[in-house]
């Protein structure tokens, strides 16, 4: 019993200690990066904390931002598409990301590159927030600095998923411009290929009920 005991908590402390790396990835990218990858600082369960804990803010921005801050209509809301809407991209992306830098000599596994897409939407959780509460105490003339932080979130995800890039897959900096641009269009690919195969399926399903519906009615 003790040593499970003693096995449980030092995952739980091995655990924390990834979760907390995030805080240093975020300050230092390069060597975040290339240390949460190659010297094992990261951990699949972080990136997973990280990624519900993004789930769970955009929940709450949608409901509780202040309306004259965001787009959302919360009669229209849906927490699964929320959900889906973060996770179908992120999903697609690493898949997308790890087939095309297979090809140009990247040195990341899809689980780097998934961590890695976590590890970096640290910004958003640190970010985001408190920007949930500041919207509802600020004015419309104060939202500028609002509308700032918003965009600087964003851009500083951007940066640490190309920082991400240039570290899993030992780029420079022009490979991993073109790798994330390679990967983009990958993404719509397969956006494209998905779409295209659930037609088929539906016009399928389609097909065969009409048949069976033809063949019913004129044998009953």
């Amino acid at each position: 019993m003790k040593i499970a005991e003693r096995i449980n908590k030092e995952r739980l402390t091995e655990y924390k200690k990834t979760l907390r790396y995030s805080l240093h990835v975020i300050g230092h990218p390069f060597d975040g990066f290339w240390d949460l990858i190659h010297e094992k600082r990261g951990s699949v369960a972080a990136a997973n904390t990280i990624l519900i804990a993004v789930l769970f803010i955009r929940i709450w921005r949608a409901q509780y931002t202040n309306f004259m801050f965001i787009l959302w209509r919360p009669q229209n809301f849906n927490v699964l598409m929320c959900c889906l809407e973060l996770i179908i991209p992120i999903v697609i992306g690493c898949l997308s990301n790890w087939c095309l830098t297979t090809l140009f000599d990247g040195k990341g596994t899809l689980k780097n590159i998934y961590m890695a897409v976590c590890y970096a939407f640290t910004p958003y959780v640190l970010l985001q927030l408190p920007m949930i509460f500041i919207s509802n105490v600020v004015t419309l003339e104060e939202g500028v600095f609002w509308s700032y932080m918003d965009k600087f979130t964003y851009i500083w995800i951007g940066i640490l998923l190309l920082s991400a890039m240039m570290m899993i897959h030992d780029y420079g900096l022009g490979k991993a411009l073109f790798a994330a641009i390679a990967t983009a269009v990958g993404m719509l690919v397969i956006i494209f290929i998905l779409l295209l195969f659930f037609s088929l399926i539906s016009d399928g399903f389609a097909y065969f009920i009409s048949l069976y519906k033809e063949i019913a009615f004129r044998f009953y």
